[in-house]
């Protein structure tokens, strides 16, 4: 297998990111992507590179359905530019950031509001907090929130047990805001805890941090609950195997997060995976000659966490 680093600049900062950096691995089944955030190391990447190696070495399981429905990925914006995303994307559903670092839940609110609008009636909207409410602020803010319609919030607090807790008192209090878990599946080191505490309605996988496409496939199978397969802010080649697990899940009742390539400056491919009617059509991707993607600096830095994990280097190394 070959490594190339990329690195490509953000539209409008996401994840407290302005770029984002990984490496691109190049092998017999094809492109795949090994992009752990900076502040993950080991041997929480390694599932990233099990992911990667599936991808490049194996390839993908029998598909389902040629095609997937997806939201459309709304920042910390204000109003207006989040109305105008939202209105623009040609989905259906809209996620939207909400509990930014430096933004107020009136900030939230106008946010949420506005897409709300842009979406109409008959649009699906759901809001993303990271895991960074306590219950008691959670319970408070989807009360507020639940006048717009949520399909559903996404790790609104931190730990499963606090999931679990917020779910009992939201249904006693009759608000009706299912609870997705995100990181308390794929940080957790114990995702099963979710179901046992009856924490989520709705199961969150990413392909990379859960290390490959079957390896979510089982773990859906043991959970249980309905699953959204979501982006971790990859370029095309990541998405494509987001794409893949989408496409070969037996049930996807809800549209998928996998429309970030629009979050992306640049990317790495010919032709990127973005929505069209709300929908990406399952296709493999082309890598582009290296160009302004290619990060040759950074090298040295992914060769250090590769290290890490203690896996041989690939034969044809690195660029």
């Amino acid at each position: 297998m070959r490594l190339l680093p990329y690195d490509v600049g953000l539209v409008t900062r996401f994840r407290g990111l302005t770029r984002r950096r990984g490496v691109l691995v190049r092998g017999p089944a094809g492109w795949a992507e090994w992009s752990p955030f900076a502040e993950y190391v080991a041997p929480e990447i390694n599932p990233w590179w099990a992911a990667a190696v599936e991808a490049a070495a194996v390839g993908f399981p029998p598909l389902v359905r040629d095609a997937v429905g997806v939201n459309c990925t709304v920042p910390a914006l204000g109003p207006e530019d989040a109305h105008a995303r939202a209105a623009a994307s040609g989905c259906r559903t809209a996620k939207i950031k909400v509990a930014d670092a430096g933004q107020t839940f009136a900030d939230d609110v106008a946010r949420v509001e506005a897409v709300r609008d842009a979406l109409g009636p008959e649009g699906r909207v759901r809001v993303d907090v990271n895991g960074r409410w306590s219950v008691e602020e959670a319970f408070v803010r989807l009360r507020e929130l639940a006048r717009f319609g949520l399909e559903y919030a996404e790790q609104p607090c931190a730990t499963a047990e606090e999931l679990a807790d917020l779910r009992l008192r939201l249904a006693r209090a009759g608000v009706d805001v299912p609870i997705a878990a995100d990181e308390s599946i794929r940080r957790s080191g114990d995702p099963e805890r979710v179901v046992a505490l009856g924490a989520a309605d709705v199961a969150v996988l990413k392909v990379q941090p859960l290390g490959g496409v079957r390896a979510c496939l089982r773990l859906a199978e043991t959970l249980g609950l309905p699953v959204v397969v979501s982006s971790a802010l990859e370029t095309s080649v990541g998405l494509r195997a987001g794409l893949a697990l989408a496409a070969a899940l037996p049930d996807l009742p809800y549209d998928c997060g996998l429309n970030t390539a629009t979050l992306l400056a640049d990317d790495v491919v010919a032709e990127p995976l973005v929505a069209e009617g709300g929908r990406i059509v399952v296709r493999d991707v082309l890598v582009r000659p290296e160009g302004d993607w290619l990060d040759a600096e950074a090298e040295a830095s992914w060769r250090e966490r590769w290290a890490t994990m203690g896996v041989a280097e690939p034969e044809e190394g690195w660029r």
